[in-house]
């Protein structure tokens, strides 16, 4: 027989998300487990650039999420040391045409009402920032408040911080609820994981698993491929990527929209971005969208034409329709919590997510009104968006 194992949370999945919420969880004295079908960071995590940024945010609930999770990655940072190549290096958003600087200009001051620092950069200066960026730019915004980790290093050592006992290669395939619809655990293909309380940080899959408690939420994957270079010396200073980017992650269109974006790594290569479609959970190669990627990126940085790049690969991010992410309790069943549906932001909004949570579980009012992200919201609705 399987043996029963007892706790006073469950965290179904060990991503940067479930990460986050087991760590905070546990140090506020709360007996933790996680649960993962797959390995540590395997799913959108693992496939991640490890973003840490407020620079893509407009004004409003992720915003403040966004703030409040990076304050906690500077704190984490600190602690944890090098090991999670934190990387307070700052973003750099450029505009290519007047037209697109002026709407940029009007996005960075309202950022900067909301307490974001939000440079802007003339440009005759953008060399000084970045000296190898394309000539011919009419000028940008520079964020020094945005930051990099390498995830699944980041993932794996929130997890060893928490202390929490890990059960990788489990497969949930049900939570429990008792007569009155209050949940009691999950059950997994290897034995039952009972507890009082159930946090949902299945990412992409978090539909599925609130499915499996009875309740609807609306996440659907977007693909996103990155491409990696050989490794290089320094020679992207900042994350850039073009003022279209804020657009592109605002949209709902279901067909591919690439804007470019690139990064130096602590290790070497170079990561370019950024695709965004939904087509399932298709995983194969898109030539189309690989080459806008190397196009993009060219056409920022000139240098990378004569790079090699050595691989490409693919991730699913966890999208809900308002693209904000689904977070607290779930009052259709009492004792589940939400951390899933944070699209491309999950590793930057995981510490704020998971201190959210943690303080919901524990009792305690959390720092941040949970209105907007409360998991009921689409209750009304006709149906899911495909």
């Amino acid at each position: 027989m399987a043996k029963r194992l007892t706790c006073d949370v469950v965290v179904v999945g060990a991503g940067m998300v479930g990460a986050a919420c087991a760590l905070y969880a546990a140090r506020t004295g709360l007996d933790v487990r996680v649960v993962d079908r797959g390995p540590v960071a395997g799913g959108t995590t693992g496939a991640g650039e490890g973003n840490l940024l407020v620079s893509d945010k407009e004004p409003g609930p992720e915003l403040e999420l966004a703030a409040l999770s990076a304050r906690l990655w500077a704190d984490l940072a600190a602690e944890l040391g090098p090991v999670i190549e934190y990387e307070p290096k700052g973003g750099l958003v450029v505009a290519s045409t007047p037209r697109s600087l002026a709407a940029l200009a009007e996005f960075a001051a309202g950022q900067r009402a909301a307490g974001v620092t939000a440079e802007p950069v003339r440009a005759d200066d953008l060399p000084g920032l970045e000296p190898h960026l394309a000539p011919g730019m009419a000028g940008g915004v520079h964020y020094p408040q945005d930051a990099q980790v390498m995830p699944a290093l980041a993932a794996a050592h929130l997890l060893r911080a928490s202390g929490a006992p890990l059960h990788t290669g489990r497969t949930v395939t049900g939570v429990l609820r008792a007569a009155d619809g209050a949940v009691r655990g999950v059950r997994t293909d290897r034995g039952d994981l009972h507890a009082p309380a159930v946090v949902n940080a299945a990412g992409t899959w978090g539909g599925d698993l609130a499915a499996l408690a009875g309740v609807r939420l609306p996440v659907h994957p977007r693909r996103g491929f990155v491409l990696v270079t050989e490794p290089l010396p320094r020679l992207v200073r900042h994350k850039v990527y073009a003022a279209d980017y804020v657009a592109d992650v605002a949209s709902d269109s279901a067909a591919l929209r690439t804007s470019p974006v690139v990064e130096g790594t602590a290790a070497g290569p170079v990561l370019i971005g950024a695709t965004r479609e939904r087509v399932g959970y298709d995983r194969s190669l898109s030539l189309a969208a690989v080459r806008a990627l190397a196009a993009g990126a060219i056409g920022l940085f000139p240098f990378l034409e004569r790079v090699r790049a050595l691989r490409t690969y693919a991730g699913f991010r966890p999208y809900l329709p308002d693209h904000l992410p689904a977070i607290g309790p779930d009052p259709r069943a009492p004792g589940l919590f939400h951390a899933c549906g944070h699209e491309g932001a999950g590793i930057g909004l995981a510490t704020g997510t998971g201190r959210l949570i943690a303080r919901t579980l524990a009792g305690k009012a959390p720092d941040l009104d949970l209105t907007p992200f409360r998991p009921e919201r689409f209750d009304n609705e006709g149906g899911d968006t495909p």
